[in-house]
């Protein structure tokens, strides 16, 4: 396996432009002989099948929901980054660009990172086109404000709704093609396996939920836009349905799985209340504008939060981070919560929360204000705590969020397998080591409407138009035989342990283990433990239904199997990496205050890791493409 980025060489600032210029085009009458398969309907999967049925193509949408509407970008609240530098703040593409590549901790391609700063812009005209009810201000302007991560306003919202707002207007966009016949959709599949033929991927497996039918569907490529893999940690801010099975299979199909130890924990989560959650919940990192992150000072202390005086309180990352406060990134907020209630400082019953307070914001502004900004997410908090957050400030807790690690792609999006592209958090490419808040939703629309576009024509203008294999191939035939295989496999075993069961467990394994902080003593535990629990799985879980109708069981295990050998390669991973960096904090190196200390010497790389086969352990082989920072200087970050 080669890593070819494929970077365009030249200036930072004119490596899209020049790429653009150099790609090859496919003429309008040919474009209606190509047929592109896009699995995934959220923000990247939405808005490129839309663009590729705009432009003439013949697309094929799919997803695991009822509804394209269901994707979990909806459930994105706070905003979507751009540098428009409306409030006249001082922002541009180089802020932004630099904003992302520190806060991402300098193990992102610079290249990547500068087209995403540079087409933020064009998504926010884009959004607004389709009526996207961004917010305001008085004179009709939109509306910013700031996230984690910068010094800046340049985050555009629409209340507490962004992802559900730009959601339905990549729907909407999507949906007009479907009604025109340029996209046929199927909602209620999931792609099973990725079908590659003389080296190329040429179409996929699914299987319908609804009557438990496996099907074959043939293409000239494949777009995967299929969200991150969180929820191998059981607990998360993760819909239940989101998962990491397409990825996953492709990657055992030949496409490398790069960084998948970046994990990134947002700090701004309500905390874990007992064993009978099935996630939890994300309260917008926008609420860190206003809102004063806290603990007593004093260990123990159980007064009424409203009662604890103010020099008895301990603003820790005011304290802590003076030039960035409350908006520091989430990796380091998060780090941060973690070790203030590790000294035994937290609060609540299981004393693994912190304040965050509204108090001085409401004084200052008034609750009208607040509410104006806010109301929605308020109103969730105490539907779901009981506790109203007028009065009493929220508790957090830090919670998995969202994962940079993913497939890898090139410069033009494509997997190590030709033919099969990877879009939005299913891939690798923009965050590096951390995200900043606000970029998810700017990185799956740039893939969408402003990439993909582009550089999937570039690889279709290569192939003969109208070429088929049929779906009668044999690789067709092989990879529905390998996936219905897995399938009775599972209602076969008929053990005594729920799915559940299994994945609660595996996701408590790789919290403890994988989570905030790593160890090596710990990432060694958790390969055995992962492996042992797997082989456990396999002999006694307890599948019940049937395939050949509409069984949610067999729907989750077979996912819950894929995590098990996910959670090993993270392990290897975290293991291999000898550095903290981001979101990804080895004990054994970080500064004495507790940051993250990087070896560029050693580890300015993408891990890129190939599949080798499963027995009993996960075989794989590390792949590694140098990241070279031509136009930023490595250093140490600091949000002090």
């Amino acid at each position: 396996m080669k890593l070819d980025s494929k970077v365009p060489g030249g200036p930072l600032q004119e490596k899209w432009d020049k790429h653009i210029k150099d790609i090859n085009l496919v003429a309008p009458n040919n474009k209606r002989k190509f047929e592109i398969i896009v699995v995934g309907t959220g923000l990247a999967g939405g808005a490129a099948a839309a663009s590729f049925a705009e432009l003439g193509y013949n697309v094929r949408s799919f997803c695991i929901q009822d509804s394209a509407r269901r994707a979990h970008s909806i459930a994105a609240q706070g905003g979507i980054n751009a540098a428009k530098n409306y409030p006249n703040d001082g922002d541009s593409i180089w802020r932004l660009f630099y904003d992302t590549i520190k806060g991402g901790d300098y193990r992102s391609r610079e290249a990547n990172v500068y087209r995403l700063a540079q087409v933020s812009n064009e998504i926010i005209d884009q959004a607004v086109a389709q009526g996207v009810p961004f917010a305001r201000e008085y004179g009709g302007t939109l509306a910013n404000r700031s996230f984690g991560g910068a010094q800046v306003s340049r985050t555009f919202y629409a209340r507490g709704q962004t992802g559900q707002q730009l959601l339905l207007g990549a729907y909407q966009a999507m949906m007009r093609q479907v009604h025109s016949g340029k996209i046929k959709y199927h909602p209620r599949h999931e792609m099973l396996d990725v079908v590659v033929i003389d080296g190329q991927a040429r179409g996929i497996i699914t299987r319908d939920l609804v009557s438990g039918e496996l099907c074959r569907w043939e293409a000239d490529a494949v777009v995967l836009a299929t969200g991150g893999y969180g929820n191998v940690f059981y607990l998360s801010t993760n819909a239940k349905n989101s998962n990491v099975t397409a990825a996953w299979r492709a990657h055992k199909r030949g496409a490398a799985f790069a960084n998948p130890c970046y994990v990134q924990v947002h700090p701004t989560c309500i905390p874990v209340s007992g064993d009978y959650q099935s996630k939890l919940t994300l309260m917008s990192e926008s609420l860190r504008n206003d809102g004063r992150v806290w603990v007593p000072r004093k260990k123990g202390d159980d007064r009424h939060p409203n009662d604890i005086p103010e020099d008895e309180r301990y603003y820790y990352l005011e304290e802590r981070y003076p030039s960035f406060g409350n908006l520091v990134p989430r990796d380091v907020a998060s780090r941060n919560a973690k070790m203030v209630c590790d000294d035994g400082l937290g609060v609540g019953e299981t004393g693994l929360a912190v304040y965050l307070d509204f108090r001085d914001a409401i004084k200052r502004d008034g609750k009208d204000t607040i509410s104006a900004k806010y109301g929605n997410l308020f109103e969730m908090y105490e539907n779901i705590t009981g506790e109203n957050p007028y009065e009493r400030p929220m508790r957090i807790y830090p919670a998995v969020h969202y994962t940079m690690g993913g497939l890898w792609v090139d410069y033009n999006l494509e997997t190590t397998i030709p033919g099969l592209f990877a879009a939005g958090e299913a891939n690798f490419s923009d965050h590096g080591a951390n995200r900043l808040g606000a970029s998810a939703l700017m990185q799956g629309l740039s893939d969408g409407y402003f990439v993909l576009p582009y550089t999937i024509g570039d690889y279709l203008a290569k192939q003969e138009p109208g070429k088929r294999y049929g779906t009668d191939h044999e690789a067709f035939a092989e990879a529905e035989s390998e996936a219905q295989a897995q399938i009775d496999k599972l209602l076969n075993i008929d053990g005594d342990r729920t799915i559940i069961d299994f994945h609660r467990e595996l996701g408590k394994i790789v919290w403890d283990k994988i989570g905030i902080a790593r160890n090596a003593e710990g990432l060694k535990q958790a390969i055995q433990e992962i492996r042992a629990l797997r082989e456990e799985f396999w002999q006694n879980v307890k599948v019940p239904g049937e395939k050949n109708n509409y069984n949610k069981y067999l729907e989750f295990a077979a996912r819950v199997a894929d995590f098990f050998e996910l959670a090993e390669l993270m392990a290897e991973d975290a293991l291999d990496r000898e550095e903290s960096a981001g979101c990804h904090l080895r004990e054994e190196y970080q500064t004495e205050e507790g940051e993250a200390l990087r070896n560029d010497e050693d580890y300015s790389y993408v891990a890129a890791w190939e599949y080798k086969g499963l027995n009993g352990k996960l075989e794989e082989e590390l792949h590694k493409e140098d990241l070279e920072f031509e136009f930023v200087e490595l250093k140490q970050r600091s949000y002090k």
